[in-house]
C-alpha cells in the first residue's frame, strides 16, 4: 500500500509540473499578444499624428499646441495614458521604429520610452539588443544607461574604432574571449560609498556581497557566484582568492582580487599564482583557462601595460569608482577615440 502511494504521489507531482508548464506557456502567449496590441496601438497612434502633421503641414511649435489640445481631449475620454509626454513618445516611436514586430514580447512600453531618450541611433540600438538579450527590467536598463554601459565597452575594447560601434549596435555585446567580457571602469554606485571615501578592502568585498545582484548585473553576461575568500592550500600555506565567479559563457572561473588603491608590481604575480591553481587543482576537463580580474581604485595605464604583460594567464586590471561616470566626458573619449 505503502509503495502504491508512494507511486501515486510521484504521478501526481508530475502532473503537476505539466499542467504548471502549460500555464505558464499560456501566460507567456496571452501577455505577448496583449503587449504587441499594446505597442502596436501606441505606434499606430503616432502614425495618426504624424501623418495630420504633414498632411495639414503643421510646424513643430503648432504640433506641440495640437498633442497638448490632443492629450486633454483624450484623457478626459479615455482616462490616463495620453499625456502629453505620452503621446510625443508615440508619435516619436512611429519615427524611429519601422515595425513593432522585432519589439513585441521582448520590450515593454516603459521600455521604448527610456530607449526614445536616447538620440544617437547606435547607442539606443545596443541598449535595445542587451534589453532584449538580457531580459533587463526598466530599473536594470536605466541603471545601465546612466552607468554609461555603452561608452565604457566602447572605450574597454581594444579597437576603438566604428566598426565596433556597429556592431555593439547591430548585436549587442557579444562575450567570444575574454577581453569582451572586461569593462574600465567597473561602476559600483549601489554601494552608496561617497567618492574618495577611504575604504578597506574586506569592507568592500562585504558590501558587493551584500549587494551580489548588482554586482553581477555590472559584471555582465554568463557570471554566477562561486564564492569569497576561496582558500588555496599550496605546501601547506593557504591563500584565499576575494571572489570567484564561473562564466558559463566563456566556460571558465573569474578569479577577482579587490584592491581599494592604486594597481602595484606584485598583485599581478599573486593573481597569476592563483590562476595556475585553479587551472591545475580545480578546472574540470572542460572548464577553459581561468581568467584573473584586479580591480583596483587607481591604475596608471602605461605601467599597467608592463606590469599585466608576459602572463601566459590572461590577467586583466580594470578601475573601479562608486559614483556614475561623468557622461559627457566619456562621450566626448568615445568620439575622439573613434575619430
Amino acid at each position: 500500500m505503502d509503495a502504491y502511494m508512494k507511486n501515486l504521489s510521484i504521478i501526481n507531482n508530475e502532473l503537476v509540473e505539466k499542467i504548471k508548464s502549460i500555464i505558464l506557456r499560456a501566460r507567456q502567449r496571452v501577455y505577448s499578444n496583449v503587449n504587441y496590441e499594446h505597442l502596436f496601438s501606441y505606434w499606430n497612434i503616432g502614425k495618426e499624428i504624424v501623418s495630420s502633421e504633414r498632411k495639414n503641414h503643421i510646424d513643430a511649435n503648432t504640433s506641440r499646441q495640437v498633442i497638448l489640445a490632443l492629450s486633454k481631449k483624450l484623457t478626459k475620454e479615455n482616462g490616463k495614458g495620453f499625456s502629453r509626454s505620452n503621446l510625443f513618445n508615440m508619435r516619436r516611436f512611429y519615427l524611429e521604429y519601422s515595425s513593432v514586430q522585432p519589439l513585441a514580447g521582448h520590450l515593454t512600453w516603459t521600455h521604448i520610452c527610456e530607449l526614445l531618450t536616447i538620440e544617437d541611433k547606435n547607442k539606443r540600438s545596443f541598449y535595445e539588443k542587451e534589453t532584449i538579450n538580457l531580459s533587463w527590467s526598466k530599473r536594470e536598463l536605466i541603471r545601465q544607461i546612466n552607468s554609461s554601459l555603452y561608452e565604457r565597452l566602447l572605450l574597454s575594447a581594444g579597437k576603438k574604432n566604428k566598426e565596433v560601434v556597429f556592431k555593439l549596435a547591430l548585436k549587442g555585446q557579444e562575450i567570444l574571449n575574454p577581453e569582451d567580457a572586461i569593462k574600465d571602469p567597473y561602476v559600483f554606485e549601489f554601494l552608496g560609498v561617497p567618492e574618495k571615501k577611504p575604504l578597506l578592502e574586506k569592507d568592500l568585498e562585504k558590501k558587493l556581497i551584500k549587494h551580489i545582484e548588482q554586482f553581477l548585473l555590472e559584471l555582465g553576461k554568463g557570471f554566477m557566484f562561486v564564492g569569497s575568500q576561496q582558500r588555496i592550500t599550496i605546501n601547506n600555506t593557504h591563500y584565499y582568492v576575494d571572489m570567484v565567479f564561473y562564466n558559463k559563457i566563456l566556460r571558465c572561473y573569474i578569479l577577482i582580487e579587490l584592491k581599494t588603491r592604486k594597481l602595484s608590481i606584485s598583485d599581478a604575480g599573486q593573481l597569476n599564482t592563483y590562476l595556475n591553481y585553479y587551472k591545475t587543482e580545480v578546472n574540470d576537463k572542460d572548464d577553459n583557462s581561468p581568467v584573473g580580474i584586479i580591480l583596483c581604485a587607481e591604475k596608471d595605464e602605461i605601467t599597467a601595460e608592463y606590469i599585466l604583460t608576459g602572463f601566459k594567464n590572461k590577467v586583466f586590471a580594470s578601475k573601479y569608482t562608486t559614483i556614475l561616470p561623468n557622461k559627457q566626458k566619456l562621450i566626448q573619449e568615445v568620439a575622439e577615440a573613434i575619430k
